[in-house]
């Protein structure tokens, strides 16, 4: 069950057409047991590498995670991330603007919260809502003390969030950015879950249909905002989101090599470290 990561990268200047990209991906093997056989192997690899992301505490990691209203991000943080220490990762989940942070550049909420050397932040959404649902909204860009837009907004925003990311990247900071591609029929069902489902009640609101109406607006944001902000530094994945499982397999797999190409290594015991260690171990010693 080999995964290619790369089959679901944005390559940097393509113009991205949503109805090209499957929502329903491949599945990896015929056994719902062998997947999530694979699935925990990928977890029980991601334990080891973000440990040992942790001690070398030369880069961070940025995940950013966009979709529709139940294209399965919070599930890719709960199964995913299951396995690693809280201590090496921070997630944070970006909703409506304070009045605070309506005061500053769209930007700013986010860089308040970025990852530290050595950890993984994950954004539940991020600052690409300021392209995506406001883009669908330009009503909204009042509340951020902008009266009169002009029609160059989207692309001055995409150039400062490429400017931002190229500037994370210089200073060791890798950020890779999923976009959880679900069917407009598939969130029907699961919005239907939610609202026949007990326990998934409190995920529903009307909101979500309000939202639904604008479906084709939203995919035209997305199709607009992934062409314009794949770039070699900070690439999308157009993650087929329809099928749960898979989707979090192809998560992983990205994260993992994301990981693995820090080449992160445990510090380097030196001789004064050493001698150090000896000290230590013979007072230890004593009864």
């Amino acid at each position: 069950m080999k995964i290619h990561s790369q089959s679901y990268r944005v390559a940097e200047g393509s113009k991205v057409k949503l109805h090209k990209w499957p929502t329903d991906g491949p599945r990896f093997s015929q056994s719902k047991h062998a997947c999530h056989k694979l699935l925990r192997k990928h977890i029980e690899q991601l334990d080891e590498l973000q440990q040992l992301h942790y001690a070398s505490n030369q880069h961070a990691l940025l995940v950013i995670l966009q979709g529709m209203d139940a294209a399965g991000k919070d599930g890719v943080i709960r199964h995913v991330m299951s396995g690693v220490n809280p201590q090496g990762c921070r997630v944070h989940s970006f909703k409506t603007p304070s009045a605070p942070e309506l005061e500053h550049d769209f930007l700013w909420r986010s860089a308040c919260v970025l990852p530290e050397r050595g950890q993984i932040g994950i954004f539940n959404r991020s600052y690409y809502e300021d392209v995506l649902i406001v883009r669908v909204h330009p009503n909204l860009l009042h509340a951020q003390g902008i009266a009169h837009a002009s029609s160059k907004i989207w692309d001055e925003r995409y150039r400062s969030i490429i400017d931002f990311e190229r500037h994370l990247h210089r200073n060791g900071t890798r950020v890779i950015k999923f976009f959880l591609h679900l069917s407009k029929e598939e969130q029907r069902k699961r919005f239907l879950a939610r609202v026949d489902e007990p326990q998934k009640n409190w995920k529903f609101t009307m909101n979500d249909i309000k939202e639904r109406r604008y479906w084709k607006d939203y995919m035209r944001a997305y199709e607009e905002c992934l062409s314009a902000t794949s770039t070699e530094s900070a690439p999308w994945f157009i993650v087929p989101a329809d099928d749960k499982v898979s989707a979090r397999l192809i998560a992983s797999q990205v994260i993992l090599d994301a990981l693995r190409a820090f080449g992160s290594s445990y510090p380097v015991v030196d001789a004064q470290r050493r001698r150090e260690l000896r000290a230590a171990r013979q007072a230890l010693q004593k009864k």
